[in-house]
């Protein structure tokens, strides 16, 4: 037999790691881990809402609404106060902190926006069923903005440049400028805030987009069984489950929050979860390490080595993606008739 040549040998070991690849793309599949589609129409159909459909006017309505700091009593906070887009979509504390420097009474710790799209139900007892009515909630939330409904309408409507917006957009209503419609239209700006990884490429084919250490992390991160509940295109937010479901959560004093009326949570994404520390409902965890340690003893009931848990990091980094180019928008000028600032 003639000794193969260094091309061939080349060759046959890249041969070797695409059918590998494969393997390792079948096995994630199976395990119910879903890219996000690379092809647009597949994406807006899968993001988009049948009963808020997104239009370019709504994003642009949206945008400006997310970042309106007058949707707020004190016209300090926004949305994008607690769900920073320059930083993961987090606010970075462990408890979200609202009107009047208010702790949230529950101790809950603000999820990432980004990728939200993907969540089956929004809010950590999955009390609201998509964004458009996820987002009108703090804007009435006491520890929160503590905008009552009607003064929020009525700051809106004293601005003509929103007033025409809403106009266009609603074009059949005789009073647009609602707080349903402020919810829409924020909500249709949110499910945009998608971000593709190197998983998503290696997903599609990309035998090269993971590393040896990530694609290694990738087997660990199924083999355990992580995704029973960590699964579909967000890696997390389709299901509600039992937390904690083996063992005690160490951190469970931290706050009174207990679930939905079934004790009940939702599977927090784990997507760009390298960016979003703290972590769990509380935000007692500030190490990503110790968080992995904890989901694998509370909800698996398995003591991951070192090693163990190491590789699975290194998957979950590359589950960091490309954040959509996002310009701070201008806002409208007040004018006489709007309501002034209430820090009471």
């Amino acid at each position: 037999m003639k000794l193969l040549n260094s091309a061939a040998l080349i060759l046959l070991g890249l041969s070797v790691n695409a059918v590998a690849a494969e393997d390792l793309v079948k096995k994630a599949s199976d395990a119910g881990l879903k890219p996000i589609p690379e092809n647009h129409a597949e994406l807006f159909k899968l993001i988009d809402n049948p009963n808020n459909p997104i239009t370019r006017e709504k994003l642009e309505l949206g945008k400006k609404l997310y970042f309106d700091p007058r949707l707020s009593k004190s016209t300090l906070i926004s949305c994008n106060t607690c769900h920073n887009l320059a930083m993961g979509g987090i606010d970075g504390i462990s408890t979200a902190i609202g009107h009047k420097w208010e702790h949230n009474p529950h101790h809950l710790n603000s999820p990432t926006v980004y990728n939200s799209v993907f969540n089956i139900k929004q809010f950590w007892d999955g009390r609201s069923p998509d964004l458009e009515a996820q987002a009108t909630g703090p804007i009435e939330a006491g520890p929160e903005m503590a905008m009552p409904a009607g003064l929020a309408v009525e700051r809106i409507s004293s601005i003509p440049e929103y007033v025409n917006n809403f106009r266009r957009i609603f074009p059949g209503q005789e009073n647009p400028v609602t707080l349903e419609n402020i919810g829409k239209m924020i909500g249709a700006f949110e499910r945009m805030l998608v971000t593709p990884s190197r998983f998503d490429d290696f997903m599609h084919g990309d035998s090269s987009a993971l590393n040896a250490k990530e694609k290694e992390g990738l087997t660990t991160f199924i083999d355990k069984g992580c995704t029973a509940c960590h699964n579909g295109v967000g890696i997390g937010g389709g299901s509600m489950q039992a937390f904690p479901a083996v063992k005690p959560y160490k951190y469970a004093s931290l706050g009174d929050f207990k679930g939905d009326a079934k004790g009940m949570v939702k599977v927090p994404l784990l997507r760009n979860v390298a960016e979003t520390a703290p972590y769990f409902h509380n935000g007692a965890v500030w190490d990503l390490d110790e968080a992995v340690k904890i989901m694998g003893e509370t909800q698996l009931g398995v003591t991951l080595t070192d090693q163990e848990t190491n590789s699975i990091i290194a998957f979950l980094n590359s589950l960091t993606g490309k954040k959509p180019e996002v310009h701070y928008p201008l806002l409208p000028a007040s004018t006489a008739k709007t309501p002034k600032p209430q820090a009471d």
